[in-house]
Order: C-alpha cells, then structure tokens, then sequence
C-alpha cells in the first residue's frame, strides 16, 4: 500500500535525523568541542542547537504522527506498542531539552555568564545521553520485532 509505504519512509528519515543528530551532538560535536575555552564553545553549542532543537520539533511531530497513522492502518504488535510508547517519553525528553534546559543556554550564552551555561549545556548533555539510548532502544525493538 502506497500510503503505508510513505509514511514508514517518513518515519524512519525522522527518526533517522532525530536519534543520528543527537549521535553526531554527543559522541562528535560536544568532544571535539571541548578544546575551545567557555566564551567560544558555548556559543557554538548554542547555535548548532538552535538549528537542531528547531529540526528535531519537525522530526518529532513527523514520528509522532506517522507512528499513529500507521498504527491507525494495521501497525499492530507489542513492539509497536513499545515504540510508541518509548517515543512518546523520548518526545517528552526532546520538549524537556527545548522548551526548559536549551533557553537556560541560550540566556546564559546571551548574558556570557559561562558557569550558567556550562551547567546548562551538561544537563542537556545528561538528557541528550538517555534520549539517545532510547532512541537505539527503540531502533533495536524495530528491527528485532521483540
């Protein structure tokens, strides 16, 4: 079925961007970033993201709805189930991170109070770190069909 077929292509192209930018944010931007001294790291964090935060809220509301369109078209099964549950929780997370910890940053980053945005870009980093292993979490109930 055509319409099936668009919306699990949607759905994983998501999911991809989701769980594949906050593997690149973690395990490549946030170390390599370490090098630079507070006043030049924060704001780039800050700014990359920005760009981020603002394409995962597409990715996240694309999961969200295909998952219940193609649950709606027969999508059925514990695994399923799982994963929409887990991606409902992972979206909380990603609103937790957007909507309460990245303004933090992007204050303190605005202010240059570097102490403020340290603390605040190693909370998201915490939040980042267990999103992202539910996200693999998720992607293993996928492709195993536990």
């Amino acid at each position: 079925m055509l319409l099936y077929d668009l919306l699990l292509l949607a759905h994983v192209l998501s999911v991809t961007l989701w769980v594949g930018g906050m593997a690149f944010a973690h395990f490549f931007l946030r170390p390599a970033a370490q090098v630079l001294d507070p006043p030049q790291r924060l704001p780039l964090l800050q700014a990359v993201l920005q760009r981020f935060l603002n394409a995962t809220g597409i990715a996240v509301l694309v999961v969200l709805a295909s998952g219940a369109a193609l649950m709606a078209l027969g999508a059925t099964g514990r695994s399923i189930h799982a994963m929409a549950a887990a991606g409902v929780v992972m979206a909380a997370i990603y609103g937790h991170v957007r909507f309460a910890l990245y303004p933090r940053l992007a204050r303190a980053v605005a202010a240059q109070d570097w102490p403020q945005g340290g603390a605040a870009m190693q909370a998201i980093r915490r939040w980042v770190a267990g999103n992202l292993a539910l996200g693999v979490a998720v992607i293993a109930l996928a492709v195993l069909r536990f």
